[in-house]
């Protein structure tokens, strides 16, 4: 079946669940047995589509997922009753209803939010669990850490609301280690308030996800770790506790030589004129452009792998189609032969942080950037 799909595909993403339930298990080896693991699946799990890798972590042991908006948090909930599920984003209200109906956990950011989700689960007689998010820095959602006082108060008096977890999210750790520990001081001094009032040992406490991890013993409050990209085999970044944690990629992301034609020197090539050829050039024409997911800013400064070797992409990156230069190949590609945009070919490699580079971006929207109509190709099997 999988070499079938392959076949008949004119660009395709294989996603390998062997190595994504590696990753897992060496992720989960790296942290003290009572962190729990939250698999962060929003965006169909980052573009590698959220029913596989949700089935294949709900087998390996991931503790509770993280989703960003209810239509995630139901499609999650059809493949398993097991397994609490954490809404991000702010629930709209039009949506609360589908919280009781999905048993999902909500965010809570305001006053209005407590009292709101209050009076849906006095109506229906049940007590809603609420997860309380601290704004330390980020300035999106959440509490700001000054203002907590109001909203512990309204949650402590909502009797059909259960605090479950309190958390937050660091804006810049990958980039601004100083803030990121303002931040976590911040939210640390908040905790402290909060036990005022609640039992915390009782809460899930989450803060850190994989770029801002640092570590984790008995005496910290922190007892869970959101885990999103790395699980995918994005590199951990070096001065986090997963910098030794050797993932593996899951994703990778080929297409097919659709034509070879060779232009003589002096002429443009692509929309724009924006690339001149200076010598006598072989041309392939691979069958993925910009609405399969491959950035523009790709014009005339990425590489590809074609017979394990880089092939620089020439002129602009069009809707449907990419031009590179083959010239300097040992032998000719053909009509259908492989190239490959991110993973491995034969001895060459290209990795997500590359592609992203050369696409002026980030892994998590280039992911996210790949489109449907390339066909998912998924790897099942253990070895």
């Amino acid at each position: 079946m999988v070499k079938h799909q392959q076949d008949h595909a004119r660009c395709w993403v294989e996603i390998d669940l062997a190595a994504l339930e590696r990753n897992l298990h060496k992720i989960r080896a790296a942290l003290p047995s009572h962190i729990r693991y939250v698999a962060v699946v929003k965006a169909d799990a980052y573009g590698h589509g959220l029913a596989q890798t949700a089935t294949r972590l709900m087998q390996c042991g991931a503790d509770m997922f993280a989703v960003a908006n209810v239509s995630e948090a139901a499609t999650l909930r059809e493949m398993g009753s097991g397994w609490p599920i954490l809404v991000l984003s702010s629930v709209l209200p039009q949506e609360d209803d589908d919280l009781f109906a999905v048993n999902l956990i909500p965010t809570l950011s305001t006053l209005a939010e407590v009292e709101r989700f209050n009076l849906k689960a006095k109506d229906r007689r049940k007590v809603l669990e609420v997860h309380l998010k601290i704004d330390t820095g980020m300035g999106r959602l959440g509490v700001w850490h000054e203002d907590v006082q109001p909203i512990l108060n309204a949650l402590q008096s909502a009797n059909h609301l259960k605090l479950d977890g309190v958390f937050t999210h660091f804006s810049c750790a990958p980039t601004d280690p100083d803030f990121t520990e303002l931040q976590r001081k911040r939210f640390l001094d908040t905790l402290k308030i909060i036990e005022n009032q609640f039992d915390l040992s009782e809460c899930l406490i989450h803060a850190d996800n994989s770029a801002s991890l640092k570590s984790f013993n008995r005496s910290s409050p922190f007892n869970a770790v959101r885990v999103g990209l790395l699980q995918f085999g994005a590199a951990p970044y070096p001065d986090s506790l997963f910098a030794e944690v050797k993932t593996e990629p899951v994703l990778s992301f080929h297409g097919r030589v659709s034509l070879v034609k060779t232009i003589p020197a002096g002429n443009p090539i692509s929309y724009g004129r924006l690339t001149t050829i200076a010598r006598s050039t072989t041309l392939a024409v691979l069958s993925a452009g910009y609405a399969d997911g491959i950035p523009m800013p790709f014009t005339n400064r990425a590489e590809v792998l074609i017979q394990g070797n880089r092939c620089p992409v020439l002129g602009r990156v069009t809707m449907d189609q990419l031009i590179v230069d083959v010239t300097d190949l040992e032998k000719s590609p053909e009509s259908g032969d492989i190239a490959t945009f991110i993973g491995t070919q034969d001895e060459g490699q290209i990795s997500i942080s590359e592609f992203s580079r050369w696409g002026k971006s980030i892994p998590w929207e280039c992911f996210c950037s790949i489109s449907k109509r390339v066909t998912r190709v998924y790897k099942t099997f253990r070895e």
